[in-house]
């Protein structure tokens, strides 16, 4: 039997390793907003992180909170959340991005999370437990946002080719490096919008099931903050082993590249936050990348790099899922005895 105070410590622990998860979403994903921009040498390493850790906190003015109630209410039933569920769920999550950094593969932060909420969930109530219009509407946008991103990535480098037709690779690249500024920040706002809003929908989900919220209580506002502020430490910190893979092993960038890939990753995920979706910002700024270079050519492309990404990507909800409902199981058999 839990004691109140034991319920308290519990739930602080869990908010603070939701968090942890958060700072290394940030650190994990920075590479997808930094990348391009430091392949081209447009911003240093240490400017682009900066500039794209200060852009992830400031979605916090110009998004609604969309994606933290898909997370909070629609993946999984609110009825089976207790803290032995948010557990397994984020060391799902958090395990996986492990994994993945260790080896330099981008793979999505998000559906890790969304991975571990399914087997945590699956491994406590059965299959009934999931949401299936927000888990079908989320697992549908593993395919749909790096095709969008791809087509919108080539769309943009087409457009940009057949506008400046008569203008010196110089000047081109004069003006885009100018651009990429621009198209960088804003797909920093992007992935900070649809990236702290999953850990505020997790933090959320486990305040009501603790009874400190009701069911119709708004997200406090220290949770907004804190996971907005949290995003951004990770991202300042970087994470290095990808942004090589990023940035050159898909494809070689220049300016142009790079600010189209981003331009075309920004829209994608500006329409996917308002729309309440949380993709994975990996894919689509990969699928931007693979758009760029195909543009140009399709041998511009490394075909096998980017096939080794896409195994990651279906990998990711499945192992990150078996982790979790191990973790639950773990979780609630030392808890329940200690």
């Amino acid at each position: 039997m839990e004691t109140p105070q034991l319920a308290l410590w519990i739930v602080v622990t869990l908010v603070l390793v939701a968090l942890a998860f958060d700072f290394m979403n940030g650190f994990h994903d920075a590479a997808n907003s930094i990348a391009t921009v430091v392949s081209t040498r447009v911003l240093s390493p240490y400017q682009a992180v900066m500039m794209a850790a200060l852009f992830n906190f400031l979605a916090l003015l110009v998004f609604q909170l969309s994606v933290a109630t898909t997370i909070g209410r629609g993946i999984i039933d609110q009825g089976v959340v207790d803290h032995f569920l948010v557990f397994g769920a984020l060391v799902g999550a958090i395990s996986w991005n492990v994994i993945t950094w260790y080896y330099g593969i981008p793979s999505s932060s998000s559906h890790a999370l969304i991975g571990g909420l399914v087997g945590a969930a699956v491994a406590k109530a059965g299959t009934w437990a999931l949401v299936p219009a927000g888990l079908l509407k989320t697992i549908a946008f593993i395919f749909v946002a790096p095709l969008l991103g791809m087509l919108l990535g080539a769309t943009l480098m087409l457009a940009v080719a057949w506008l400046f037709v008569r203008s010196s690779p110089s000047r081109v690249d004069r003006w885009f490096r100018r651009l990429q500024l621009i198209s960088a920040s804003l797909y920093s706002l992007g992935h900070g919008g649809n990236d702290a809003q999953k850990t505020i929908g997790i933090i959320w989900m486990l305040l009501i099931a603790a009874g400190y919220l009701g069911t119709q209580d708004p997200v406090p506002v220290w949770v907004i903050a804190a996971c907005y502020v949290t995003i951004a430490l990770g991202t300042a910190f970087g994470g290095w082993r990808i942004v090589k893979t990023m940035g050159q092993r898909i494809t070689k960038l220049k300016p142009v590249g790079g600010c189209c890939a981003e331009t075309g990753g920004a829209i994608m995920l500006f329409v996917a936050t308002g729309l309440g979706i949380p993709v994975s910002t990996t894919h689509t700024i990969t699928g931007a990348i693979v758009g760029v270079g195909s543009a140009q050519s399709a041998s511009a492309v490394r075909w096998g790099v980017a096939g080794n990404i896409l195994w990651a990507w279906i990998l990711t909800i499945p192992c990150s899922a078996f982790i979790a409902g191990a973790a639950w199981y773990l979780g609630r058999l030392l808890l329940s005895t200690a």
